[in-house]
């Protein structure tokens, strides 16, 4: 099973390990577009701070981000899944895992990200600031930017198993998924339910979103469950205790829609 993450807009402090080595990240099929979205991030923060602001959408507070980027090169790095915070990566807790589902999460996590195109919980990253939303000056949109390098390496990334799609919409962009592969993807939302006057109204919230896509996720890797498909999927999640409504596609080479309703995270 391949699980698909977004990252997080808010990342802890790079850390005292190493600095980047690019060729020690996963996804090596990757590395010529890293380098050139790492060279274009770098000077652009180093040159002007302004335009660097105005491109990758910062407050003024949040002005410290560009030197952070400056020092890419040099920075400490940490483990990806240190690096990514937020509420899914709380949800998640990659640190408090046993042994084994600390091996699965190595195994199985991909988290995409508009600096690195995807990369694994494992690998060494410093911290960043570059969304899939971002357009640089010289390489444009990232989200369209990565679409050719992804298609390339994710069908050998994903293998032949089941790939679980928890990406937000501007990550989902990079890479979509065709053909049998796409026919063994499931893709989840997940809307809270509540009663309004008496009658269930159902909708979108961020945090309901991804508490439980990061609770979802431990369950599965402290579980050890290996669903070999999106239908198993199904049956696997209702036996982990969440309600799920699941719709196959209608035509071929389409993947499946999973919706887990909630009334409160816990």
């Amino acid at each position: 099973m391949l699980v698909l993450l977004p990252p997080s807009e808010g990342k802890s402090a790079s850390g005292r390990g190493a600095p980047l080595k690019p060729e020690s990240l996963s996804l090596p099929g990757l590395a010529g577009a890293r380098a050139a979205v790492l060279d274009e991030l770098v000077g652009l923060c180093a040159a002007d701070q302004e335009k660097a602001r105005e491109v990758l959408g910062l407050s003024e507070g949040l002005r410290g981000e560009i030197a952070k980027n400056v020092e890419l090169r040099t920075a400490g790095t940490r483990l990806a899944g240190e690096i990514y915070t937020g509420v899914l990566y709380d949800a998640l807790d990659l640190a408090s895992l046993d042994a084994a589902a600390k091996r699965r999460a190595g195994k199985s996590l991909l988290v995409f990200s508009g600096l690195w195109g995807a990369v694994r919980v494992g690998d060494r990253i410093p911290s960043y600031r570059c969304s899939m939303g971002v357009r640089l000056p010289g390489l444009g949109a990232l989200g369209a930017y990565w679409r050719d390098p992804m298609a390339r390496v994710m069908p050998e990334a994903a293998g032949d198993g089941l790939v679980l799609d928890l990406r937000s919409s501007a990550y989902a962009a990079a890479w979509k998924p065709k053909g049998e592969l796409a026919e063994r993807t499931a893709s989840v939302r997940v809307l809270h339910s509540q009663l309004v006057d008496g009658v269930e109204k159902r909708s979108v919230v961020s945090h309901f979103n991804k508490a439980t896509k990061g609770r979802m996720v431990r369950d599965l890797l402290v579980s050890g469950a290996r669903p070999k498909g999106p239908a198993e999927l199904v049956e696997t999640l209702r036996g982990l205790g969440y309600v799920v409504e699941a719709e196959a596609p209608v035509r071929a080479g389409r993947p499946w829609s999973l919706d887990v309703v909630v009334t409160e995270i816990h």
